[in-house]
């Protein structure tokens, strides 16, 4: 690729401007092409007709509004937010099925007479929306104005109707639908209503908050009730252990004499027994104990003390035997001992008390700590009841509307306006057309040229050469060109090859002393003597150079020698016009000397040719003889200019750096390429020779941007330049007997 299209830091303008004018005759054949073609499609083109109707778009259909199935039916909606509902029906507009419907309605034709295609009628059909409204424009071109018109209108009845069925559509498939799942959602209501009775059923609810309010109640209620039987239960304590203390007596015997006490049968047996007893101690008292009488009553007493004690078990239920005495009490004692017995029962029912309240207490509690998961579930069983309840309803209302939604004959889509028939074509902007064709064609041409100046991989200007190389440019030769005066001169045409020997005041014999001055400042430390001048490919003036080189040092005074060591392509005899009969090929091999090979073309420049052409040239320049040979000259000269092959060609270039002081390297912009001069410092580089720099040849100033050129010449005045070359050129060919001039 070209090095002036490769990516660059900073754009240089200037220099794709000077490539825009190298390719202006392809741009401008490009430009000039476009241009005419489209001044002939422009004015053999006929007339056009184009008319337009408008619809307007509502976000749900009419039904659909009235039955509140807005976000499920007809309604005008993207799926995400960078979606456009309008786009969408322009899209439908121009579908498959509406256009094709059109087309056969109206038996549209195309120009050669059969059914117009899809594809054709959708190039010419425009829908777009109005910015900022709900509208669609449709519009229509056709050479026919009734056949525009009848297009746009037949299009829009054609949607509606789309528009219509696809609403039907999706109402009846929404129908089917509901319908079936309505019964399941109905069972769904009959199994939550069913585990909801169930659960009231299995756990005796009737409204679980009114339960938990009176269960709180009842748990403090209970709990009130408690403290207070606790309360009396203490003052019943209280009040047993006292009488307890006063009777001497624990409460089984206080209840077993209050019992006693209050028993007929054991009072009466023992009023008898007391009488028996007193009658026995009366008889005591008069008879001795033996006696009968006092026999029979002991027996008597003994037989009753007997029934008594069974009376009194059978009475208390108990075998403790009780002494006639305790049977026998007093009113006070009695009634302490009632006392006793009652504050006794009362302890004991309020013991009895307090157990049956902590067992409620414990039952309520156990009740209320079981109602937050009874709630929990019956909620649940509820919110599922509701939840099938709502959707049942929700259900049979959508089938009643999507039952309305099905039958209705509404779109989202109402016409604003119909088209007319147009009476004036549309304007055909002939001079619109005619400058954006030329715009195009200009841009094209611009395509053209880079596309161009890819292709081509010739060097065109100076920096190309410098970023290729990055050798030091010595001097840049500007490009000959005969002057209009000049074209028949047969001298220009026979010495052309040497402007600086016969136009010393030319811009190239400047150029040349530029190069000789630069060439002296690349050796500091050891004067130049020898060097050899080559090139990447053939072509590219490094013969041209040699020689006008050597004349600007010979002119310096310096004794020069120059060498046409190109035993290939030789060009020194046909720029000096000197015979090659024998040359330095015939000095390696030891025919000749120097002295009698050697040609005078100055009186302080010698012209050494190439000689007999050899089979191996490589293998000559590459000897000891090349090397002494070059040493023996350099004692006779002061300077040695060696004219080498190409370097992209031989080898033989490579070889004579060896033995020279430096190497110049020539390069003419438009004949070097890209890959000729990077494969040329591939090989300098690796051969290790010092390179002295580079000469740029065909320099113009169109490629010279960056320096190097002069139209001019040093003085800058072209008659004078002129004259005084005219008169130079005359006296060189006086002191000149040695350059023939045909």
């Amino acid at each position: 690729m070209n090095s002036n299209l490769q990516p660059q830091e900073n754009i240089d303008i200037q220099q794709y401007w000077l490539m825009l004018k190298r390719r202006w005759l392809p741009i401008s054949i490009i430009t000039a092409s476009v241009i005419t073609l489209a001044g002939v499609y422009v004015f053999n083109q006929k007339p056009v007709y184009e008319t337009e109707g408008k619809l307007r778009f509502d976000k749900t259909n009419g039904a659909s509004s009235l039955t509140g199935l807005t976000e499920q039916l007809g309604q005008l909606s993207g799926l995400t937010q960078l979606s456009n509902p309008l786009e969408t029906e322009a899209e439908v507009i121009r579908s498959y099925n509406v256009v094709q419907q059109t087309i056969s309605d109206l038996n549209l034709k195309d120009a050669k007479g059969k059914l117009l295609k899809v594809e054709d009628f959708t190039k010419i059909l425009k829908v777009k929306s109005l910015k900022g409204t709900d509208v669609l424009v449709i519009g229509y071109s056709s050479k026919d104005s009734q056949e525009a018109a009848n297009v746009v209108n037949k299009l829009i009845d054609n949607y509606l109707k789309n528009n219509i069925d696809t609403n039907r559509a999706q109402a009846k498939a929404a129908r089917v639908f509901l319908s079936k799942q309505l019964p399941e959602v109905e069972q769904q209501v009959s199994k939550a209503e069913d585990d909801v009775r169930k659960f009231k059923e299995q756990n005796k609810v009737i409204s679980l908050p009114q339960e938990a309010e009176a269960g709180v109640d009842t748990l403090k209620e209970i709990s009130n009730q408690i403290i207070q039987a606790q309360s009396k239960l203490a003052a019943a304590k209280t009040r047993s252990q006292a009488l307890q203390n006063q009777l001497a007596l624990d409460t089984q015997q206080a209840v077993a004499l209050s019992t006693l006490s209050q028993n007929a049968g054991v009072q009466l047996l023992l009023t008898e027994y007391q009488k028996l007893e007193n009658q026995l101690a009366a008889e005591r008292s008069r008879l001795t104990d033996v006696h009968p009488t006092v026999i029979n009553l002991e027996q008597k007493t003994e037989a009753l003390r007997q029934k008594l004690q069974e009376k009194i078990g059978k009475t208390i239920n108990s075998k403790q035997a009780i002494s006639e005495e305790d049977l026998q009490i007093g009113k006070l004692k009695e009634e302490l001992t009632a006392q006793l017995v009652s504050s006794e029962i009362e302890r004991l029912g309020l013991d009895n008390q307090i157990v049956q309240l902590n067992q409620s207490l414990l039952l309520s509690q156990q009740r209320l700590g079981s109602l937050p998961k009874l709630e929990k579930k019956q909620r649940e069983l509820e919110r599922k009841l509701q939840v099938a309840q709502a959707t049942y309803q929700l259900f049979l209302k959508q089938l009643q509307e999507v039952r309305v939604i099905e039958n209705q004959n509404v779109g989202n889509a109402r016409i604003i306006s119909l088209a007319v028939v147009p009476e004036k074509p549309v304007s055909s902007k002939k001079m619109l057309t005619l400058l954006g064709s030329g715009v195009l064609g200009l841009i094209l041409g611009v395509i053209l040229a880079l596309t161009l100046e890819l292709m081509d991989t010739s060097l065109k200007t100076i920096d190309e050469v410098k970023k290729i190389l990055k050798y030091p440019v010595l001097g840049g030769i500007p490009q000959l060109k005969p002057k209009n005066n000049q074209k028949n001169d047969e001298r220009l045409q026979d010495f052309g090859d040497l402007p600086v020997l016969y136009d010393p005041y030319s811009p190239a014999t400047s150029a040349f002393e530029i190069l000789e001055t630069n060439l002296s400042f690349t050796s500091c430390d050891t004067p130049l003597k020898t060097i050899v001048v080559s090139s990447s490919v053939p072509g590219e003036g490094k013969s041209f150079t040699c020689a006008n080189l050597a004349v600007t040092i010979c002119q310096l005074g310096k004794r020069v020698l120059l060498i046409d060591a190109d035993m290939r392509r030789p060009r020194q005899q046909d720029i000096w016009k000197f015979p090659n009969l024998k040359g330095l090929s015939n000095i390696l091999i030891g025919q000749v000397s120097l002295e009698d090979t050697t040609q005078e073309a100055l009186v302080s420049l010698d012209i050494l040719t190439a000689g007999t052409i050899p089979p191996n040239p490589l293998n000559l320049l590459d000897s000891q003889q090349m090397s002494n040979f070059i040493k023996q000259a350099s004692k006779k000269y002061d300077f040695i200019i060696i004219d080498a092959p190409p370097l992209t060609a031989v080898a033989d270039p490579l070889k004579l750096n060896k033995i020279a002081d430096g190497m110049l390297l020539v390069v003419r912009l438009g004949v070097g390429t890209t890959d000729s001069v990077t494969a040329a410092k591939v090989q300098l580089d690796q051969s290790g020779g010092k390179i002295l720099g580079v000469a740029i040849n065909g320099v113009t100033e169109k490629s010279s941007y960056g320096g190097y050129y002069n139209s001019k010449g040093y003085y800058g005045i072209k008659n004078e330049s002129e004259n005084k070359s005219k008169n130079k050129n005359e006296n060189k060919e006086k002191e000149l007997p040695n350059v023939t001039i045909s």
